[in-house]
Order: C-alpha cells, then sequence, then structure tokens
C-alpha cells in the first residue's frame, strides 16, 4: 500500500514519495528550552515517534532529527529575570537543565531518542554560512540603521507566503526584537541579531557583521540542511509553528537554492476545558503534573489516541478513561497468558503441534501460520496515520480475543494475542516490553508484596469455589463481597474465575 499524508503546503492527502527508496528523512522542530516541558510538548513529540515507528515497522530506514533551541529571546529573558531575584544560574546552564527536564519527559511516556539532536548553539558556523549565501543571492541585507542585524528581505521572494497561503500585505508584522528600525519591509525577518548591551557576551558570535547571535527561524534551516542534506522527505512541527517559523524556514531556504522538505506536516494543538492551552491564559498542563497523575504509559495511550491533526481535547476524566481503556487490554494480554497455561489451552496446542509434525495441518490451524498485524490496521495507518481506526482494530482483537477465551478456543487466543501485541508494538505501547517494566521501576518488595496479594486472593477464591461446589451460596457471596469492599472484583469465567482490581 501507498503511504498517505496530509501534506500541509499542499493542504490535501498526498502520495508520500520518498527521497530514496525505502529511506526516510524526518525533521521535526523540537522545544525552545526556556521552561519547563507540557502537554502540548509531548503530545507534539509523541505523533512524530508513532509516525517514525511505523515508518520503521513498513519497512522504511528512518532518519530523525530533532532539534534542540538552547539561544533565544525568552532563555535570556528568562535567565536574567531569574537573576534579579538572586539567582546565579546561567542563561546556557538553564537551557541544559530544561533541555534536561524536556529528554525526562520524552523518556517517560516512551518517546524512541532521536537519530540526532543537535542544539542551535552548536551549529552557529553554518548558520552564518547559510546569512552569507542569503546576502550573496540578493535575499538578505545588513540593517540600514548600522546595528549590526541582518535580515531576511521578503520583497526579494515571490513565493514568500506559500506555505500557509498569504500574501505580503495580509500578514502580520514579524516580531523582531533586535533593532527593528533597521529593517526595510515590516514582514521581513531576523536572520542575524546584533549584541545587546545587556545581554551576556557569551550569548554572541564573531560574524562578519559583527557579534550577535542566530535569528530563531535560520536555526532550523541550517540544522535541517546540515543534518538531511539540502532537499529531504519531512519537516514537521505543531501547527502553531506554521507562521511564521516554517513559513519564514521554507522562504529562507528555497531563496539560497536549496529544495528543502518534500512535505510538510503539522500537528493539532491541545485545548484544556475548551480553551487552546496557553501560558497567557493560565491552563498549561506540565508534564511532570500529568505524569503523577497517570502511569506514563496511559499517558501516552491518551496523547496518541486522536489523530495527529486534530485538536486533543483535555479534560479531569481524560486520563480516568484512558486508564480504563488500557486496562482493559492489559487484562486480555494476562488473561491470555494464564490461559494458555491452562490445562485445556495446552491440550489444544499440542493437537496442533502433533497435526504439523505429521503433515496434517487441521483448517482451523491454518491462522496460526501468520501471525502478525490485522490488515485493517495497517490500512489505517497507511491512510494519514489513522490512529483513531487504528486503536478501533486493537480494541476489536482484544474483544475477540476475551470471547475466544471464555469459548475455549486456544487457537483463536493464540492468533488474537499475537496480533494485539504486534499492534502494541508498533503504537510503543506493549506493557511487556522491557522499556516499560524498568519504567515501572517495582522494587523487590513491592514484586513480593504483589505475589503476596495474588497466593490471599486466590485462595479465598479457591474457598469460595468450595463452597459453591458445596452449595453454601451464602459463604460463597459473602467472599465475594469481602474481596469487593477492598476493591478486588472476582469474574467467573468457563476457564475458572479471575480477579483484578475495581
Amino acid at each position: 500500500m501507498k503511504q498517505r499524508i496530509y501534506d500541509s503546503r499542499a493542504q490535501q492527502v498526498v502520495d508520500l514519495e520518498p527521497r530514496e527508496a525505502g529511506r526516510i528523512g524526518l525533521y521535526v522542530c523540537g522545544p525552545t528550552v526556556q521552561s519547563a516541558p507540557h502537554i502540548g510538548h509531548l503530545r507534539s513529540a509523541l505523533v512524530y515517534d508513532q509516525m517514525r515507528r511505523w515508518f520503521t515497522a513498513s519497512g522504511h530506514d528512518v532518519t530523525l532529527i530533532r532539534n534542540v533551541t538552547d539561544i533565544d529571546d525568552k532563555i535570556l529573558d528568562h535567565a536574567r529575570a531569574a537573576q534579579q531575584t538572586g539567582s546565579s544560574e546561567q542563561w546556557w546552564a538553564l537551557a541544559y537543565r530544561v533541555e534536561r527536564e524536556f529528554t525526562a519527559a520524552y523518556d517517560a511516556i516512551g518517546v524512541l531518542p532521536p537519530t540526532y539532536e543537535p542544539r542551535a548553539t552548536a551549529n552557529v558556523a553554518e548558520m552564518v554560512a547559510l546569512i552569507e549565501r542569503l546576502v550573496e543571492r540578493g535575499h538578505a541585507y545588513a540593517a540600514t540603521d548600522g546595528s549590526g542585524s541582518v535580515y531576511f528581505d521578503t520583497a526579494s521572494w515571490p513565493e514568500y507566503g506559500t506555505l500557509t497561503r498569504q500574501s505580503r500585505d495580509q500578514m502580520e508584522d514579524a516580531a523582531d526584537s533586535a533593532n527593528a528600525g533597521g529593517k526595510r519591509n515590516p514582514q521581513d525577518f531576523a536572520l542575524w541579531k546584533a549584541h545587546r548591551e545587556h545581554e551576556p557576551v557569551s550569548a554572541s558570535w564573531e560574524s562578519p557583521w559583527g557579534r550577535g547571535r542566530p535569528g530563531w527561524h535560520i536555526e532550523c534551516s541550517a540544522m535541517a540542511t546540515r543534518y538531511l542534506g539540502e532537499e529531504f522527505d519531512i519537516h514537521g512541527g505543531g501547527l502553531d509553528l506554521r507562521f511564521p517559523h516554517h513559513e519564514n524556514e521554507l522562504a529562507q531556504s528555497q531563496a539560497a537554492g536549496h529544495p528543502f522538505a518534500r512535505h510538510w506536516i503539522h500537528n493539532g494543538l491541545v485545548n484544556t476545558g475548551g480553551q487552546k492551552m496557553s501560558k497567557s491564559l493560565g491552563n498549561s498542563l506540565f508534564a511532570a503534573d500529568l505524569l503523577s497523575a497517570a502511569r506514563p504509559i496511559v499517558l501516552r495511550y491518551f496523547l496518541g489516541s486522536a489523530h495527529y491533526r486534530s485538536v486533543l481535547e483535555f479534560s479531569e476524566h481524560s486520563l480516568v478513561e484512558a486508564e480504563a481503556a488500557f486496562s482493559r487490554i492489559e487484562g486480555f494480554l494476562e488473561r491470555a497468558e494464564k490461559y494458555g497455561e491452562s490445562e485445556s489451552a495446552r491440550h489444544q496446542m499440542m493437537e496442533f503441534d502433533t497435526g504439523a509434525s505429521g503433515g496434517l495441518l487441521p483448517a482451523r490451524f491454518e491462522a496460526l501460520e501468520h501471525l502478525g498485524r490485522p490488515a485493517e490496521f495497517d490500512a489505517a495507518m497507511y491512510d494519514d496515520f489513522a490512529i483513531p481506526q487504528a486503536l478501533a482494530v486493537l480494541h476489536g482483537a482484544v474483544r475477540a480475543g476475551n470471547a475466544a477465551i471464555d469459548a475455549d478456543d486456544a487457537v483463536e487466543v493464540r492468533v488474537r494475542e499475537a496480533e494485539v501485541v504486534a499492534m502494541l508494538d508498533v503504537l510503543g505501547l506493549d506493557p511487556r516490553a522491557q522499556s516499560w517494566e524498568a519504567a515501572a521501576g517495582g522494587s523487590a518488595a513491592d514484586d513480593a508484596a504483589a505475589a503476596a496479594l495474588d497466593a490471599l486472593v486466590q485462595q479465598l477464591s479457591d474457598e469460595r469455589a468450595e463452597a459453591r461446589k458445596n452449595k453454601d451460596f451464602a459463604l460463597s457471596d459473602a467472599i465475594r463481597d469481602r474481596l469487593l469492599v477492598v476493591g478486588i472484583a472476582l469474574e467467573d469465567t468457563p476457564n475458572g474465575t479471575r480477579w483484578s482490581l475495581s
């Protein structure tokens, strides 16, 4: 099947045609490390992690570059404000501390590390070279007031505005804080910002125009080109980056003579209480708070449950609902594992082994020869990463698997369990994967407590079964009710009684 994606520049779903067959180069705008990560940062990182995992699962060699903006007006402003209240933390130390917070949050929800994660401060030479190229080609100029800043000349590039389908006279003025008076046009944006007296010298570099630092937009153009080449497959980022950041990236890169990204992808934003999340509204949901409110794997499930282009709605019930939905998946896997150890299941699979060894494979066992992801799941992922539809296939397999356990059909259980595990692997949600087991961080004492609880409940369950056998239903119901009071629910199935925390 062809991979289909929504190209933000074309504003339609198109076939993805990689530059090189079997390989995909993906650049994602990473965080500006000015303050702690919030739910929007996690959602965006997870979206591209899902895409990367799917590309890999569908047979591609993926190079994912996700940058870190570690020099920026806001980073300097935050460091200066903290120092005015007595902090001794320098801007570069603040940036590194916050970067580590982002990395920890990404790791917690199972976002794989990018192939490479360049920092803006380590690529200033490449940015200066790109600015020089733009000046030479007549698309950039030194500030008219002699300040030492350099601006991109939007009037020199007729295609400026093609990403967001805007004309220059419709656009907002560029919000540049560095000597905006030296610009020819209000829409021109800074490529190089001259050093200012109130800023630390350590936040500036030498250049042909004097000491200064790069503008935000030039950073990504230089880093994407350095690590993926002058033309690559996909550029991704949050919907809020389309303008001006990505519009400016596209303009300056192509004005420099680089084809740049073949496709542009943008993930939707997050709403809280019906409002777009923003710091100005005071409704930011920080990663640390979310990770303390839910298991990381459940948070990953929630953040990745909506279509990547849609708005993700967060409410006080969101994580509770996600916990319930994911627990159904975990519950099936636990049931399937226990059922597989039952005498009936072992006997049925022994039939399969005997039939296979004798060359007389029964028709009902043929499905075991083709274990893997359902075709409907793959079709959803090929269709612009339709995660809600893919999750519907996943939950359908869970329901079918539970029904197979109840019907004592070992073959169907094996097939459905394999399907569920294969789909969870693509989504990064297999709770039995080593990465999640390590993240759970259970101690030996925790394991011992869990084993003791299981043994205690099993003993009471056996006593209840004996009471039922003796038709002592009063005692049977009393045992069940005692367990329910402390949050343990019993469920009677054709293959015995199982328990869960209610």
